[in-house]
């Protein structure tokens, strides 16, 4: 994010808001493939990643809701 931008979003809120933790940025990558190996094995690790990228928008939803509860719901 350029300083420009945080500049004017700060001015229009009136407030600084904290930064966005570096692990709700990320994105899940899908499980790989591996020639020979059974389905269930990558079906099984292909879950294992839904429930990651599931826990990291549940901590992105809560980081919200605690921004609305500190800041109040500007609209």
């Amino acid at each position: 994010m350029n300083k420009a931008a945080v500049t004017k979003g700060q001015a229009a809120a009136g407030i600084a808001l904290p930064p966005l933790p570096d692990d709700l940025l990320r994105q899940e990558a899908h499980a790989p493939v591996v020639e020979g190996e059974p389905v269930i094995a990558i079906l099984a690790r292909e879950r294992q990643a839904l429930d990651r990228a599931n826990a990291r928008q549940g901590r992105t939803v809560r980081f919200y809701d605690d921004l609305t509860t500190r800041y109040g719901a500007r609209r």
